[in-house]
């Protein structure tokens, strides 16, 4: 993008950004195939590849041992060339809970075609038509409840989690850890104030500084707004990767505004809340427990 904005000027930079993370990028009702079910003595495993943007998605799909059919939660990734989730604590709590959840390699990444992380730049087109093909590609299946597909993930995966589902239309829940409401720079700029680029400053200073910029880059508020299907959002007071106070602020004003969210705070627990291990220890089966109360 450098070698365009060299070449051809501001016009050429747009130009390249838009064939890279094109706006009108979308994936309704993928070509999709399932492989095998798998038994792996306390969970199943199907290996799921489905087409979205002309590239090859490739996941997992982890079933509980309980038959089904099963509500659904596909995992949302946050920054960085992040693989598809392996069956771990997180995953073993929802399927004891007879939830299945769908996780692929990012865009870019493992098994899935295409350039990782436009995410990490600030752009979101072609993540968000990822998950929402991945919503469609999961009510393909027999064993699914097609009326209990949710989103879930961290960081990242709330502005793309939000916009995903204004796209599909067809998820019933999103649960987020360490998500922020607020526009994709406002939260960098918090990062690198937080992290010391301008020295230390105090929590009141770098709010009177997120305050006074002007709010830019991807906007998740507009597709929160459309939404009408619960949400949980779980904050770490010690983040320094997001304003957790200004994010609990828009959400509670969501909250006025009718939307069915819920906001959970952890005392003193930084980032990483579905971490292993997490920094808040209570934080992963509060996670699973919301989602659980929140199906039929």
């Amino acid at each position: 993008m450098v070698i365009g904005l060299v070449a051809t000027g501001v016009l050429g930079f747009v130009a390249m950004d838009y064939l890279a993370d094109p706006p009108t990028a979308s994936c309704a009702n993928p070509p999709t195939t399932f492989g095998e079910k798998t038994d792996l003595f306390n969970h199943f495993e199907v290996a799921v590849q489905f087409i979205c943007e002309g590239k090859r998605q490739a996941g997992t799909l982890y079933l509980p041992s309980s038959p089904g059919p099963y509500p659904v939660a596909i995992w949302v990734h946050g920054a960085g060339p992040e693989p598809r989730l392996r069956f771990g604590d997180l995953l073993r709590s929802l399927a004891d809970a007879g939830i299945a959840v769908f996780s692929y390699d990012k865009r870019g990444v493992g098994e899935s075609e295409g350039s990782c992380c436009p995410g990490d730049d600030g752009h979101f087109n072609l993540l968000t038509a990822d998950v929402a093909g991945a919503v469609d590609a999961l009510a393909s299946r027999s064993n699914v409840r097609k009326d209990e597909i949710g989103l879930i993930g961290a960081s990242q995966a709330g502005w793309v989690a939000a916009k995903a589902a204004t796209m599909s239309g067809k998820v019933a829940f999103i649960a987020l850890a360490s998500a922020t409401p607020l526009t994709e720079r406002t939260a960098n700029l918090y990062e690198r104030l937080a992290g010391g680029a301008e020295g230390q400053l105090s929590k009141a200073e770098i709010s009177h500084r997120l305050e006074s910029a002007r709010s830019s880059g991807f906007d998740p508020l507009p597709y929160l707004r459309q939404l009408d299907v619960p949400s949980l959002w779980m904050f770490g007071t010690a983040d320094n990767r997001i304003p957790v106070p200004e994010s609990v602020a828009v959400l509670e004003q969501l909250k006025k505004e009718g939307k069915d969210i819920t906001v959970v705070t952890f005392p003193d627990a930084g980032h990483g809340l579905l971490d292993t291990p997490p920094t808040a220890s209570d934080a992963p089966p509060t996670f699973v427990s919301w989602i659980a109360k929140h199906l039929h």
